[in-house]
């Protein structure tokens, strides 16, 4: 059974699963139906959110190297082979994951020891989007090899009011382990670019 994280815990992903060589994150969301009603009604803003899953590749010193260090819809695939973004998901309609990017641990590169797991707004500035209206984010850890669901975590919206961006969770090296941690926090930035330059 899958550990339900609390914000700011972390687990030992190499004690939960010996051995784990391959996982898939997989990070969901729903949006809000917008309100109706009233004169000004029929002008609110009705337009699809399109939130975008990324991975930010991070040394030990907490920086990023270069932009093949960001994994994202535009770059899909770390050139390692390590990380692959199995593709962007423009509504987030349906159930279960709307984002996925498998990574196999056994191919990260010594510099890299930590991967930072990120949900941004797609033009959020022009679009006047944020995390407020996005419900039952979800960012979960399934172990490719037997299909487990090893850990997830669950975030509220209401916190995230006026937030545009949000860290999910990290997957980093300590000790000769890899580990989870829980994030869930929110930024104000605007767009991908703006959250990779903090790492700069």
């Amino acid at each position: 059974m899958a550990i339900q994280l609390q914000k700011g815990q972390r687990i030992s992903l190499s004690k939960e699963a010996p051995g784990l060589k391959k996982i898939l994150c997989g990070l969901g969301w729903d949006v809000a139906k917008p309100s109706v009603g009233g004169l000004f009604g029929a002008f609110n803003n009705t337009q699809d959110y399109d939130l975008d899953a990324s991975v930010i590749c991070l040394n030990s010193h907490n920086k990023v190297s270069d932009i093949s260090n960001v994994i994202y819809f535009s770059n899909l695939s770390h050139p390692s082979g390590a990380i692959t973004h199995l593709g962007d998901n423009l509504t987030g309609a349906g159930d279960g994951d709307d984002e996925q990017i498998i990574v196999d641990l056994s191919l990260i590169p010594s510099p890299i020891t930590k991967l930072v797991f990120t949900v941004n707004i797609y033009d959020c500035i022009a679009r006047k989007q944020d995390f407020g209206s996005v419900e039952n984010a979800f960012v979960r850890l399934v172990n490719i090899a037997n299909n487990q669901e090893l850990a997830r975590y669950n975030l509220s919206g209401s916190e995230y009011k006026g937030m545009t961006g949000m860290i999910m969770a990290e997957i980093y090296q300590h000790n000769n382990e890899w580990k989870l941690a829980a994030i869930g926090n929110g930024v104000k930035v605007n767009g991908l670019g703006e959250l990779v330059k903090t790492y700069s």
